[in-house]
């Protein structure tokens, strides 16, 4: 009964001061750190009051008079809670910072290639970290165990090791992580960036440490290895920049006059939104045995801007030509000699 006792107060006491520690939270947080903080709070709660109760319960067992087996097993039960609930806590405080440098680094801005690629370098890093801290709180807990820790420490002292992790790291797997660091630390490939990968073309969503999302122009998933954007060419239209040029070309007939049409596609430019107002030009590009080819080029702020702009132009040119000019379309001739 008096180690029961003991015990439950114990238990109680440090659950009431991971309570009151919470409530100290919310009175300290002012209005700019209030976010933050309380955000802290909610993902950190459960773990920290596991942390404070297992240490309670750990350091107050030996003052408990329990018997040697069961004060053992008992300590050994809370040493793995406190390892755990430690391990789990950082895991959560991490979410928090990633979360809360995305809300400081917003996507939604012009020309954000540089808030691209540091969201992408903290989301792999966070995951990355996420991982070696699970993996070193599963080693933790095996080094409890006394065969285990003998086994664990005769290893790490061997001159194997070295050769056990570079075995591990060709496997396919690693091999993808290792390809996921490459792509974020060389600047290869950014989160939101416009690609074209296997004839599709979409947005990288997700840059995980094994794969790649790539949501693609109709709301599909693209997921493919990260090894692949280490391995195989794709195109990336966000590499330097988010702007974008739309491409638009016409088959037209030989009386056409191009500066007519250039004008007026300078004056759709000029009442389209979608236009960054940087770059446009109009070009012959090409003669062909019945018709001439023009190209229409013209910036856009990002990729999706630049898919609307250019199908907006393409519809507005053909409607002008077909409704000013339909003799200017593409035509067919023939001579009849009698």
């Amino acid at each position: 009964m008096r180690a029961f006792l003991i015990v439950a107060v114990t238990a109680i006491g440090a659950g009431l001061f991971a309570w009151l520690s919470g409530m100290a939270v919310k009175f300290v947080a002012r209005r700019r750190y209030e976010p933050f903080l309380m955000k802290l709070h909610r993902a950190c709660f459960r773990p920290w009051v596991l942390l404070l109760v297992s240490a309670a319960l750990y350091f107050v067992l030996p003052k408990t008079g329990v018997s040697d087996f069961k004060l053992a097993a008992y300590e050994h039960g809370a040493q793995i809670a406190v390892i755990v609930a430690a391990g789990w806590l950082l895991v959560k405080v991490l979410f928090v910072a990633e979360d809360v440098a995305f809300r400081r680094l917003p996507v939604n801005v012009a020309n954000n290639r540089r808030v691209r690629r540091a969201r992408t370098q903290i989301s792999l890093m966070r995951r990355i970290t996420a991982l070696a801290i699970t993996v070193l709180t599963i080693g933790a807990v095996a080094m409890t165990y006394a065969p285990l820790r003998t086994f664990g420490a005769s290893v790490l002292a061997s001159a194997g090791v070295a050769g056990v992790i570079l075995g591990f790291a060709a496997h396919t797997t690693l091999g993808n992580a290792v390809a996921g660091l490459q792509l974020a630390f060389t600047d290869a490939l950014r989160i939101d960036d416009v690609v074209v990968v296997e004839c599709e073309w979409g947005r990288v969503e997700e840059i995980k440490l094994t794969h790649v999302v790539v949501r693609l122009w109709d709301e599909r998933r693209l997921m493919l290895p990260t090894s692949y954007f280490t391995t195989k060419p794709f195109q990336n239209w966000t590499r330097h920049e988010a702007r974008v040029l739309a491409a638009v070309t016409l088959h037209l007939d030989f009386t056409a006059h191009v500066d007519e049409i250039r004008a007026e596609t300078h004056r759709l430019l000029e009442q389209t939104a979608l236009w960054d107002q940087s770059e446009w030009v109009l070009q012959v590009i090409d003669v062909t045995d019945t018709a001439i080819c023009l190209r229409v080029l013209a910036s856009a702020s990002d990729g999706p801007s630049a898919w609307d702009l250019r199908c907006e132009l393409r519809e507005k040119l053909i409607q002008y030509l077909r409704e000013k000019h339909p003799e200017w379309l593409p035509r067919l001739r023939s001579e009849f000699k009698p």
